[in-house]
This record gives C-alpha cells, structure tokens and sequence, in this order.
C-alpha cells in the first residue's frame, strides 16, 4: 500500500501531523517510577511543562499508578482516545506494542527506542512501517527525541530539565535527524535570543520523513524561519516538490551531515542514513532558495537574522562603529560577501555634520570615535534609517569604551525594532558586554560576535529575499 492512496494530506502524499504536535492526549508506554527510566523522564517533562491534556501511563509491570497518574498495562486498556502515543520501551517489544496503538485507534506515534536499522536490525524497522501504513497511523523515528511544542506544552525529550535550556516560544522551527545536534543547538537557542516555534527529532525515519516534516512546518502558521538537520532524503522527488513550495513561502536554513565519504559512512551507522552526493544536495539547496549553514554557528546566525528582521534586496549596508580597527574589519567583511558600502546621500552627511564631533569624518565606514555616546549612535542612526542609499545597517557597539553604556543599548533596541531596513549589532566582550548583547537580543535585534559573522548573515538575508523576487514573490520589508 502506497503512502499515496493512505494519506489524506494536503497535497495527497504527506502524513499528517497534527495529532502529534497539538495532541489533546498522550499515552507514554514504558512510563516509570524509576528516575532513572526513560519513560520517567519523558512523564516528568510533560508535567514541568504544564501539558493540559490527558496523560496516561503505560507500562505493563504497573501496579495502577506512575508518578501519581492512574496508569495501564496497555492502550488497548484506554477507553477515551488517544492522540498521541510515546513508546520508550526495547526494540523487540516495539512491534506488538505499535500493533496495539493500532488496534486502539492511536492517531500518531514517536518512538524513542533506539535498536532498529542504526544497528543492523532492518526487519525490525521494516515491521513498524507496515504497521504505521496499515493502520494510516504516522510515526516519528525510530532512535529519536521526538517533539517539542512550547506553544502545545509538550516534551518528549528525554533529556533532564536541569541539563537543559529550553527556549521560549518563538518563530524558529527546527527538524534534526540528529538527536544530539538537536539537543545542542535548543540548548544554545535560548542564548542566541531567539525562541522556537516546533522541534522535531525524527531519528530513522521508519514512517515519518524529512520530505512530510518540511511539508508540516511549509504549512505551520506558527513557523516562520525552518531550520534542518539532515543526512539524507528519502524520497527525492517529493522532497524537491516539497522544497520548492516551502521556500516560496519561508526562509529555510539547512545543514548537511555527512558531506564527506568518512561522514557519509558515519550518518549511515548514526540513522541509517542514505547521505548520497552532497554536491548533488548542494545543487537542490541553491536551486530552490536554501540557505546552507556550513557549521553549528552558521545555523544559528542565520535563523535568528530571518527570525528578527525584514527582508532586502539591496546590498548598500551603512557601517556606524565606535572603535575605527572593527569598521575595517567590517569593510572587508562586507565585500568579502558580495556586499557594498553605500554613499552618503548629501542631507545625511550634512545633519550627521552637525551632531559628530569635528574629529569624525563623514563618510562609510562612520567611525563616531571612542567616545561615541547613545546621542551619537542615535543620530547615525536616524539618518541610516532615512537615507536612500542604504539598504541595511551594521551597527558596531564596543560597551568598553567610556561612552557605551545600556543608554547605547538602548537606543540600538529603538532602532532596531522600529527600523523597516535590516539592523545587525556587532559587539565584542566579556561579562559586561554579554550583559548587553543579550538585553538588545531579548528585545529581538541580532547580535553578532564578530563583523564577518554579521555581514554573512546579512548576506543570506539579501540572498533570499532576492531569491524571492526573481520567483515574483515579495516578503515582507522588501
């Protein structure tokens, strides 16, 4: 049986997975009072996070009760529907339990259990996928985290709460196929000052893939930026179906695990991966708008520029810094992506006259001198954000000098949240410079740790949205 002729998706080949991520209850099989259990883990998060829907435990030893919840032996046990079933229990007892959920009219599964295809086991593997199809009934993984919804209050990571930062709700939306990248970055999400819209462990990819994933979050109004992790698609027809939709309508950012022989070798022992030619991946990426991350920061730099700011196709970007040496730097950072330092139109050098010290020259880069206070950077400002020649603006803001304080903060935070051109902040520094970078990201303005960091975020910003012209599409601030 076809995934065609079972799914009633939009766009007829893609499972639904509505049930899984906006669940009205959930089931955890393999629930324990063990803290030590996976099941007790994933129990304990959901009650942290506050889910209001029905939980039920169910572990065949019970005695009647898990964690202070009326628990089951089994779901067939549980008269009142199930949305949701989390299997964290061995791969062997796996099948008859996805029977179970089947027979019990379970609308969605994820299963944690590791032991399938990663380690040879295919045959067990191939059972959950002619259960799951048998029964119209998607499941996410094998070998996986599962999902994450902040809006929904639902967790099934089984990693601790105290290991962990979790993000506050937002627009990002990240699928990894790696558990543990994916657990890496939403530990760093939070510190980068952006939130989470969803987040998907999808693991193996017995039923549920990356091709039904993307097509979910093209869909998701609460997703504004995609970000993936991949080693490889299952399905390249449907997925470049999928892709070229999804990037008419979002910014997706991606990076690709195993582009070397060596690591194409490692995501297949990882997921069972089928990595393939990267340089073929590379070609679809660009052919339909992607933006490639080459590493874990990249990632990250990129999703919270899309996140946070509107999109340009002009490439003009207006350097204003207190320290000379960074608006070199930022200069050469520029340049090095294809971007272009704009002339100053004739009122902007005329006003920006009147309020600079003598000391300053009016031109690009504008180095304000060490002293710059928040009325420098706020007149700079001001005239960026009027000027016709300038396109988007990099702001370098070195909190050691005498007249960087949270008033400069401040005033990037006014700027950078009102301004209708993109508005990038460079700051370098200890404690005290910390302290700052994340009171101006918290209010929703990027900021980068170096200026080549941030003028190639800027770069993938303007790439997309040129993207989307040539496609005849606009978005928003273009």
């Amino acid at each position: 049986m076809t995934k065609e002729k079972i799914n009633g998706k939009s766009h007829g080949k893609y499972w639904k997975l509505e049930p899984i991520m906006h669940p009205k209850s959930v089931a955890i099989i393999g629930a324990s009072n063990n803290p030590d259990k996976v099941g007790h883990v994933i129990m304990q998060n959901y009650i942290d996070a506050g889910y209001d829907g029905k939980i039920y435990p169910v572990n065949i030893s019970s005695d009647g009760s898990i964690m202070g919840f009326k628990s089951y032996k089994s779901v067939t046990e549980i008269k009142l529907g199930i949305d949701l079933a989390v299997i964290a229990i061995p791969a062997q007892a796996v099948p008859g339990v996805l029977e179970e959920c089947g027979k019990a009219g379970t609308k969605g599964v994820i299963i944690v259990s590791g032991g399938f295809a990663e380690v040879g086991e295919t045959k067990l593997q191939d059972m959950i996928a002619e259960i799951a199809n048998r029964y119209t009934m998607p499941v996410i993984g094998p070998n996986c985290l599962g999902v994450m919804d902040p809006r929904s209050r639902i967790d099934t990571l089984f990693l601790p709460t105290f290991k962990i930062d979790k993000p506050t709700i937002g627009g990002v939306s990240f699928a990894s196929q790696s558990g543990a990248v994916g657990s890496s970055i939403l530990d760093m999400i939070d510190d980068e000052g952006f939130g989470m819209a969803r987040f998907i462990s999808y693991g193996n990819a017995a039923v549920v893939d990356e091709t039904d994933i993307l097509n979910y979050l093209a869909e998701d109004i609460d997703t504004k930026v995609i970000v993936l992790y991949m080693e490889g698609v299952k399905r390249g027809k449907e997925f470049i179906e999928v892709a070229k939709r999804a990037s008419l309508k979002k910014p997706i950012v991606v990076i690709k695990g195993g582009v070397t022989e060596a690591g194409a070798g490692a995501a297949h022992s990882h997921t069972a991966a089928l990595a393939g030619s990267y340089e073929a991946y590379e070609a679809v990426f660009r052919q339909y708008g992607f933006t490639i991350a080459k590493d874990i920061k990249d990632l990250l730099n990129y999703a919270k520029i899309f996140e946070t700011q509107p999109l340009t196709t002009g490439n003009r970007v207006a350097i204003i810094t207190n320290g000379g040496g960074t608006g070199v730097l930022a200069t050469d950072a520029l340049y090095k992506n294809g971007l272009v330092l704009p002339e100053l139109s004739e009122t902007s050098k005329k006003e920006l006259r009147k309020v600079m010290p003598p000391i300053v020259n009016i031109r690009m880069p504008l180095d304000m001198a060490g002293d710059a206070d928040d009325t420098r950077f706020s007149a700079a400002l001001a005239r960026m954000e009027e000027d016709p020649n300038v396109d988007a603006v990099m702001a370098i803001a070195l909190f050691q000098t005498p007249g960087a304080d949270s008033r400069v903060a401040a005033s990037l935070i006014h700027y950078g949240t009102q301004m209708k051109k993109p508005l990038v902040v460079v700051s370098m520094g200890g404690s005290y410079t910390q302290a700052h970078k994340r009171m101006i990201e918290s209010s929703g303005v990027p900021v980068y740790a170096s200026p080549g960091e941030a003028a190639d975020a800027l770069a993938a910003l303007i790439s997309y949205s040129r993207y989307l012209k040539v496609k005849g599409v606009r978005g928003k601030g273009d």
